[in-house]
This record gives C-alpha cells, structure tokens and sequence, in this order.
C-alpha cells in the first residue's frame, strides 16, 4: 500500500489470514496519526469493502503502541484529508466485524479509532485515555459522543476532562474495552477474538447504535460537574465545550452530535488557549535540549544518597525509589532517622490505603531503602543529594564531608533554593562533581527539577542530573547560578511588586483574588502560608546587609512573622486558618497591621482594580525573566516558562510568563514598565534584551532556539 499524500510505502500494512484483513500501523515511535496513517486506514476499510473474501477487520499496532495519538509534527499545520472523523466513521460503517487489538497506549484519536471499532480486546500493559484537554481541545473524531455510549455519559466526561489514562483492567470495567487478553501478543490476541466472533456468527456491533446507560441520571449531574469543573479550571475554555458535548450525546441523534462536536472542536481550535497549552506541551520536551546532551553521557546511576529525612528529603527518597532506584538515608541521631523512616512510609501507607499499591509492592519498594546515622555509608552511592538546613555554613560544613567519603566520580548535589553553588562547590577537592537540584516540595510529587549548573561542573555530571530527572519523571530545567536561579529569583519580584501593591493600597485578599482568577491556583500570601513566612523571613535577614539602602522595602511581612505567625503551620500567617476547615479566612488584624505600616510610611492608600494588580504582577515577572535570559541563568524563554508552568502554579494555558508577554506584546510590556517607573524608577528599570527586543521588533519565541 502507498501513501498517496507523499508516494513513499504506507505506514498501514494489510494481510489477509483465514479471512481475516489484518490491519497494522507501522509509524514508529508510536504509531501517531499522521495523514498517511489515516490514508492507510481509510485504504483499508475499501479493501475490506470490496474484497468478498474479508469477513472480518483486525486493527493491531506494530511494536509497543496501538495509537498513541495525533502526530505532532502536524500541530499548527493545515488539516491534510483524509480527516480523522471521517476515518472513524467509514470503520464504523462497515458492514464486516472490525476489532481493535491494543497493545500499550490507546491515546487520544487512537482510542477514538478503537472506539469506532466495533468489539475492542487489549493486552493487560495497555492504557486507554482521551487527553485532549491537556492541549485545549476535545476529542473531535466522535470520540464525546462514542465514549458515553460505551461507558456512560458522567465516567466518559470524568475521563475527558482528567486526560488522564485508564489501565486496561479499569477500561474493562468502564465498558470501554469487552476483554483483556492474557496473552502478550497483539496480533494473536485479535485473532483469537475475531475467530470466536466468526465461529459465533456475531453481528456487527456499532457503537452509534448503543443506548447510554445513565441517560435517565446524567443530566443533573453533568450540571453539577459542569459547576465543579468551572470553579477549578477559571477561565479555562475546553473543559466546558466537553460537557457541552456529552450533554449533545444525550439528546441529539448520533450525527447531530457528531456535527455539534466537530462545531465545538473547531471553536477550541481557534482558542488562544491552544496556543499556549500547544507551547506548554513543546516547552516540556524542549527544555531537556541543552548543550551538554551532545557533549557528554551520564555516568551510571543506580545507588543514591540522601541526606535529610525531613519532608524535602523524604519526597526526594520517595521519588528516588519510585525511580527504580537503591537509597541510603543519612540523618544525625536514631530519632531524626526514625522520623526519616516514617515520612517516607507514610506515602507508601497512603498508597496501600487507597488501593494504589499492595501491600507486598510497598515491602518490595522499602527493601530498596538503607536507613543510617553514619556518613560512611555513602562511600559506595552513585549521587549523593544533600537537603539539609538552608544555611551556607552548614552545607559547606556537609560538602567537606562527602568530598572525604564519597568515592571517585560521585556526583555531589545540594538541593537549594537560593543559595550560591560555586561557594559549595569551592570547600571540595572536585568542584567538577558538584550540581544543584533544586526539587519542589513536594518533592515526590512536584515536576519540576532546577538543574543548576556551577561555574565547574563538568557536561558529564550535567548529563547525569538529567538523566536522573528522566528516571524520576521529572521536567528538568537547566540554571545558572544566582541567588534564587530562574525561578526563585523571579518569584521573589513578583512578590516584591505584589507587596508594593498591597502598602500602596490593595488589599491582600483583593490580590490573592486577581491572581487566582488570572488562572493560579493561589494568590501570592496564600502561597506564602503555604510555604511558611518564616522561610521568607530568614532569607529577606540574610539579604539585608547587602539591600540597596535605595531600594524600598515592604515590611507587613516583618510585622506579621514578629507575632509568630508563620501560616498553615501556626494558624496564623496573612489568613487565619481554625482546626480541621480547610482553607483560610481573611484576618482582620492583618488589615490593621497593613494599615498601620501605610501609615508609618506616610502612603494614602489608593484603588487598584484586578487588571491594574495583574499588570503589574506580570511587567515584574517579564522584566526579570529578561534580565535572566540576558545573564544566561536561563538558556531559552521556554525554560522560563516551563519553570513556572511546573514548579509555581503558572496557569498552563497561558503558556507561561513569557509566552503570555508575547502574546500581550512586548512594547506594551515596555509601556507598563516605563509608566510605571514614574513612581519607583529603580525597581522598574526596563531590562536591556526587553527594550533591544522591542526595537527590533521581535519576541521572546525568537530567542528559543539553542545556538
């Protein structure tokens, strides 16, 4: 068979077995849907047509994957036909049994390929999901119109608005699959299911024929999870149109809602939001590009260190195991390695608890982890990561150590927020071996890794904290050196015009709000609850002897930590949270505290509207993210926008903060910022690259390329 789109051998091979038409797709890595896929198909389903000899349609996918969705290589580009819809439906119409055998993933326009099939057996490795909305769309080949059919309207909205994945067990008891095969082999299982259809003189079963089998209930509840998917996703555009479509699917005729989806579909198409997820999706592949990747391999990994058992260490010890990985964890007496202990088997607990994980996976995980008091037995580890005190001097006094015990070409990594790696790094004998990995608490859960490269690590040790990053599933981010790295350093002037926000006369709360309604999941004093104000405390004493004395500086934090009112842990921070609500309250006492500091410092306060806040919370965040890229801390703007879209809650439609100034434009980020230095021209200097940006004409996008 030929690709007619481009004359070269189809990736869709047919043959025909006991008159069986075994279809395979063939398009490595994973059998994406490409336009000669879909040629393929749609070529197929004719043979089978035609050909008296076919009594029944195998589809099988050749290597380890069914479909695994569309090709990426064609986003942005114009459709090319044969479309997917279509393709689905002319496997539907066919008046011959067509099965689906899936083996490993069934993603996306795979499972609405699978869907249009008219039976569906799967091998027990596979997964089965509709991920659209991760990428601002809906499944637009009938897929929100086939899924309630197969397994009701409310688990099909469920599984389209989670784009997550369903194993195949789960699939099998939603109804999306009629048999997980024990057998391995794609091909064999699909034959013997289509033999048995055959020998059973099954009809054809499609799927536009069948009854949803919660009709009668899901009306009313898609109500309710329409207001619930609102009040969690503000301001996000595809979930809705979803539910919009299951609600088609229960009181339209089958090809009215496949007309009314395809409508919707196209309106999510034309979203700005595509953009910006589309960018989000890229950015996450992209940022493991760096320059070390060509110039070195890793070093072997397969035994790792960790020292500190608190919650940091704990969450990298949980996510080192789940890695596949051996693990020691150093702590300084029994009782704070005992503690160590627990932290981490209160996660596999869970686990169990929740039927996540059995019991005997849990032993089999915890066999992996050595508990000790003794530095000594991290002579052996591969990589050793440091997550103690945030305090120089102690992780000096820790580095010393390592650099005596650990063995010759073990990577030593400090896990910090803020502080300067080449000072860490100068106390051993082998700076080279020395990186930061900055997790994200929690650290067994949070994406993102900051891999922060000092002045003498070497490519070797770099190609190895990545790799490290690919066994923990994490999205690694290459940074330079500085106080905070790329995202620390930006967050904290972000927060710095936040607080200049709130002493000129916005409210906490009010600010808090505007963030959250721009998509975060919380506000800026919210978060800071959440993490602790102490944490910020110390770091705003350490930075004081070297503050500019010209330089304004907030003190409603001071005022607010003084009283020990550190957040969620005290009970008290910028909110007031009581035992067992969850969430806080605004504090009243708060507002006088910001009252009387306005007061003291002579400011009458003044309205800022939601707009004027998320204006100026957004020019502090690109003007710094420019001066970071200009210094080289960050290698692209992608990098930017990947740490904060993993790491701080960024809301991933928007693409992050320097996508979204592209898409606000820079001159009007230049404008903010030159107004808004009429009032404080030394915190709002423009950055160099965003006024030589401006005057070129170019975005950030353009800077995303590696030289």
């Amino acid at each position: 068979m030929t690709s007619p789109a481009n004359h070269l051998p189809s990736p869709v091979h047919t043959a025909l077995q006991e008159g069986i038409l075994v279809v395979r797709i063939d398009n490595p890595p994973v059998n994406a849907l490409s336009a000669a896929v879909r040629a393929g198909l749609l070529a197929a389903v004719q043979q089978a047509q035609t050909d008296a000899s076919v009594r029944a349609v195998l589809l099988v996918g050749v290597g380890r994957a069914f479909i695994a969705g569309a090709d990426i290589r064609e986003f942005g580009k114009p459709p090319q036909e044969p479309l997917l819809p279509g393709v689905c439906n002319q496997i539907e119409a066919l008046d011959k049994p067509v099965v689906a055998s899936i083996n490993g993933p069934a993603l996306g326009g795979g499972l609405e390929v699978a869907m249009a099939a008219h039976y569906r057996v799967a091998t027990p490795h596979s997964k089965l999901g509709l991920p659209e909305v991760t990428l601002g769309l809906l499944p637009g080949a009938g897929g929100t119109q086939r899924a309630p059919r197969l397994m009701g309207a409310m688990a099909a909205a469920e599984l389209m608005l989670s784009g997550k994945h369903l194993s195949a067990d789960a699939a099998h008891k939603a109804g999306l699959l009629d048999a997980v095969a024990s057998g391995a082999d794609a091909v064999d299982n699909g034959l013997a299911f289509v033999r048995d259809l055959l020998a059973r003189n099954a009809p054809v079963r499609r799927t536009r024929d069948q009854a949803i089998s919660d009709a009668a209930t899901a009306p009313a509840a898609l109500d309710q999870l329409a207001a619930d998917t609102a009040a969690r996703n503000k301001g996000l555009f595809s979930p809705a149109k979803i539910i919009e479509c299951v609600r088609a699917a229960l009181r339209l005729p089958f090809d009215e809602g496949l007309a009314f989806e395809r409508a919707r579909f196209v309106e999510c198409l034309d979203s700005p939001q595509r953009a910006g997820l589309i960018h989000a999706f890229f950015a996450e592949r992209e940022v493991a590009k760096i320059p070390e990747a060509s110039a070195a391999q890793p070093r072997p990994l397969q035994t790792i260190g960790v020292i500190g058992g608190g919650t940091m260490g704990a969450g990298i010890t949980v996510a080192a195991l789940d890695a596949g990985l051996q693990v020691t964890m150093v702590e300084r007496d029994a009782d704070s390695i005992a503690r160590g202990r627990t932290n981490v088997e209160k996660v596999y607990n869970s686990l169990v608890e929740r039927q996540r994980m059995t019991a005997q996976a849990r032993e089999a995980v915890l066999a992996r982890l050595t508990l000790s008091t003794d530095y000594a037995d991290l002579k052996d580890v591969d990589l050793v990561i440091e997550a103690v005190f945030e305090d120089l001097g102690v992780k000096k006094e820790v580095f010393a150590q390592l650099d005596r015990i650990c063995k010759s070409g073990a990577v030593l990594a400090t896990n910090t927020s803020y502080l300067d790696i080449d000072a860490i790094a100068a106390v051993t004998r082998r700076p080279s071996d020395v990186i930061g990995l900055h997790f994200f608490s929690p650290a067994n859960i949070m994406r993102l890794l900051e891999i922060v490269v000092a002045e003498r690590t070497s490519a070797e040790v770099v190609a190895t904290a990545f790799e490290l990053a690919r066994k923990m599933k994490k999205v690694p981010v290459r940074a330079g050196v500085c106080d905070g790295f790329i995202g620390n350093r930006i967050l904290a002037t972000y927060r710095q015009a936040a607080d200049y926000l709130m002493e000129d006369g916005a409210s906490p709360y009010d600010i808090d709000k505007a963030v959250r309604d721009f998509g975060y999941p919380m506000g800026p004093y919210q978060m800071m609850d959440l993490a602790g104000g102490d944490i910020g405390w110390a770091t705003r004493k350490r930075k004081a002897l070297t503050r500019d004395p010209k330089a304004r500086y907030v003190e409603i934090s001071d005022r607010i930590c003084e009283r020990g009112w550190f957040g969620q842990k005290t009970g008290r921070g910028y909110y007031v949270y009581a035992q067992g609500v969850r969430g806080g309250q605004p504090d009243p006492e708060v507002a006088q505290i910001v009252d009387a500091e306005r007061a003291r410092k002579g400011v009458t306060p003044r309205a800022f509207s939601a707009d004027d806040i998320m204006r100026r919370n957004m020019a502090a965040m690109v003007n710094e993210g420019a001066k970071v890229l200009d210094e080289g801390v960050a290698l692209r703007p992608l990098d930017i926008d990947a740490t904060f879209i993993f790491g701080y809650g960024f809301p991933r439609w928007r693409g992050g903060p320097m996508f979204w100034a592209d898409a606000y434009g820079l001159p009007n980020v230049l404008a903010d910022i030159e107004a808004f230095a009429k009032e404080d021209a030394l915190f709002w200097q423009p950055a160099p690259l965003l006024q030589k940006l401006v005057a070129e004409g170019r975005g950030f996008a353009s800077l995303n390329t590696l030289k």
